[in-house]
């Protein structure tokens, strides 16, 4: 009896690796990753430190209070979000569509807001330290009352 062996190719054990690995979400609370993925649009105090959010579209989302610390916002549109008191310690929000949002008393202590669109945003109170903005749009922007420079 001839046994016939089959061999993957190198892109199907690759196909075949990724699938069968483990989707992980670093937040503290992945539930509440999943309340927003599945289009809640009030998320107050929530636990997203560490979550992928990358490309999320968070409009009008009200995030008061939530813990979005070292989370991934790269391009992800929070237009007219309510972020007011969040938690952005080194949030990665490159390129992210942040007009007309709140962040008033946000902590954005060493946050990516490079080419981010800040234009009309609330930014009183707002602890700005070490963030970095270059090429961010901040048209508009209310930054009366930051502390921090930038």
């Amino acid at each position: 009896m001839i046994m016939k062996m089959k061999f993957l190719t190198p892109l199907a054990l690759v196909t075949t690796v990724i699938l069968a690995a483990p989707i992980s979400v670093k937040a503290a609370n992945p539930t509440d990753v999943q309340k927003l993925k599945q289009g809640s649009t009030s998320c107050v105090g929530c636990n997203l430190s560490g979550a992928n959010l990358k490309g999320a579209h968070l409009m009008g989302v009200d995030l008061r209070n939530a813990n979005l610390q070292g989370a991934n916002l790269e391009n992800a549109n929070l237009e007219g979000a309510d972020l007011t008191g969040a938690n952005l310690k080194s949030a990665k929000m490159t390129e992210a569509f942040v007009n007309s949002a709140s962040l008033n008393d946000a902590n954005l202590t060493n946050a990516d807001l490079r080419r981010a669109n800040l234009n009309s945003t609330e930014l009183k109170g707002a602890i700005l330290a070490g963030a970095k903005l270059n090429g961010a749009d901040i048209a508009n922007a209310q930054i009366k009352g930051n502390k921090g420079q930038w």
